[in-house]
């Protein structure tokens, strides 16, 4: 069973971001805000390794050559 939402008077500069997030994930509004609220309803917890990689691929992070160094450098300083 499904449920229809809806957010009422949401203010335009709101809206803007929205959609412009919404292009950046080829999605349209609607898809993004379901993802929105699926990212926010799902249970607290660590992601599986899959999921990970899932979220790593879609927000197009890169991890450089050098990151181990970067990592035991920040380490190092704390």
């Amino acid at each position: 069973m499904t449920v229809n939402l809806s957010v009422k008077s949401v203010p335009d500069h709101v809206a803007d971001r929205l959609r412009r997030r919404a292009a950046r994930n080829h999605r349209s509004l609607q898809g993004e805000l379901l993802s929105i609220l699926t990212e926010a309803a799902r249970a607290e917890g660590a992601l599986s390794p899959a999921e990970l990689l899932d979220w790593v691929r879609r927000t197009g992070l890169e991890t450089p050559a050098g990151s181990a160094d970067t990592i035991r450098a920040d380490r190092d300083a704390h």
